[in-house]
């Protein structure tokens, strides 16, 4: 008996350069001995829904979309405890979480590479017991990845994330913020703030892979103070360039479980999806929560 495959298409994604392999991508799955069932997603948690209600009844489940779709769908087997093994074939702007997993960009490539993989768990986010898959994180460059067009990403891909990000460092101000992890209390004015999961974040800083392990219980914690003089400026720039991540302007470190007290009003961002805030939230990690092959 064949297994069953259920593929979860966003067709918005990216310059939707997956669509144009669709054909070739089901009859790849179909030589393999699988049955696919097609759910194009029309709206945001779209996925996270059909997920959740109809997991249990597939063997593998295989996304095509961005790490946004990638959250809904990892969302939707957490919400429906549900431990069907994913495949991710990556197609939106700037795919963080598929550059830390080393997946390939083509999406035909990347179809076999599920096919032939191993499966292997993962740690997932929940940040007030919402998913993420990658990343949490509030300050400079945040309101990128939920502001910046859809019609501008799909025509200029990542270039689009880094001329939001130029535009919106006029408008930086300072986020006053207390983050308490591992017994420490970190208390500052911040220019940015990222929990994560990933070597990268928004496609513009990354983490050396030596330093970052996805499936080890631990979320990544790196804090950028707000620079008051060029001297801070500079050692914010050096520390980021040769990611040299601990100094007085840069904080780097790894916890289990990181409490904010921050104001409601800072917007977060959840791998790429806007996120309210509140004045207390707790993030925490899901050890191993998910299986995904590659």
């Amino acid at each position: 008996m064949n297994k069953k495959l259920l593929l979860i298409l966003n067709p918005c994604s990216g310059q939707k350069k997956a669509n144009r392999y669709i054909i070739n991508i089901v009859s790849l799955f179909t030589s393999a001995g699988y049955d696919c069932t097609f759910h194009v997603t029309q709206k945001s948690g779209d996925a996270t829904e059909f997920v959740e209600n109809n997991a249990k009844n597939y063997d593998l489940i295989v996304c095509i979309g961005g790490d946004g779709t990638l959250n809904e769908v990892i969302t939707g087997l957490i919400n429906g405890e549900c431990d069907v093994p994913i495949g991710y074939i990556p197609s939106g702007s700037t795919n963080d979480f598929a550059n830390s997993l080393e997946l390939s960009k083509n999406p035909v490539q990347a179809a076999r590479n599920i096919i032939k993989g191993t499966q292997k768990a993962y740690d997932v986010g929940s940040f007030n017991g919402r998913c993420f898959c990658y990343i949490a994180s509030f300050g400079a460059f945040t309101r990128v990845s939920y502001d910046t067009p859809q019609t501008l990403k799909n025509s200029l891909g990542h270039a689009a994330y880094v001329l939001e990000s130029i535009k919106e460092l006029t408008e930086l101000k300072p986020i006053h913020a207390k983050i308490t992890a591992n017994g420490e209390i970190y208390e500052d004015d911040y220019l940015f703030g990222a929990i994560s999961n990933s070597t990268s974040i928004a496609g513009l800083l990354t983490l050396s892979p030596e330093q970052v392990d996805l499936s080890d219980g631990l979320l990544e914690v790196l804090l950028i103070k707000n620079p008051t003089n060029p001297v801070e400026i500079n050692n914010i720039i050096m520390a980021l360039t040769l990611r040299q991540y601990n100094n007085d302007t840069v904080k780097f470190f790894s916890a289990r479980k990181i409490e904010v007290e921050i104001s409601p009003t800072v917007n977060w961002t959840l791998d790429g999806e806007f996120a309210e805030s509140t004045e207390k939230i707790v993030i925490e990690n899901l050890n191993q929560a998910v299986e995904i092959i590659k």
